[in-house]
């Protein structure tokens, strides 16, 4: 699996690309083509003190940066990226309109992210991966 992602990095810049845009339009893109409505977000999962939409969006993001990218030079590059990712993108919510910063969906993008950087290490350490 780590081998895919490593030689198609394709797949980690295109759902970036993706990323960026659904967060910097300004209101719901997927509220339009669900609902017909902009002002409507869908919620897979109700939140609970951080967004869970911006959680799994993170943690997913961040799990298949980390299966493309193996050298270790890459991996601190990539954990930056991730954070101020997560950080730029939800402070651009202040100027673009019909978009709100929240610190529950800030929140949930840096817990999706720290979840992987930390799960990274432990299996790099412990894990069965090890070399």
């Amino acid at each position: 699996m780590t081998n895919f992602f490593s030689k198609f990095k394709i797949i980690f810049y295109f759902l970036n690309v993706i990323l960026i845009f659904l967060y910097l339009f300004p209101g719901s893109l997927l509220g339009i083509i669900i609902y017909d409505n902009k002002n409507i977000q869908p919620q897979l999962t109700p939140d609970f003190f951080v967004s869970s939409n911006h959680f799994y969006v993170f943690t997913l993001i961040s799990i298949i940066g980390f299966l493309s990218f193996i050298k270790k030079k890459h991996i601190r590059l990539l954990a930056i990226y991730l954070i101020l990712l997560s950080i730029i993108l939800e402070t651009f919510h202040l100027i673009i309109p019909e978009r709100s910063f929240e610190w529950s969906d800030l929140l949930g993008n840096l817990l999706g992210v720290f979840i992987v950087i930390i799960s990274n290490i432990l299996i790099k350490k412990y894990g069965y991966f090890k070399k």
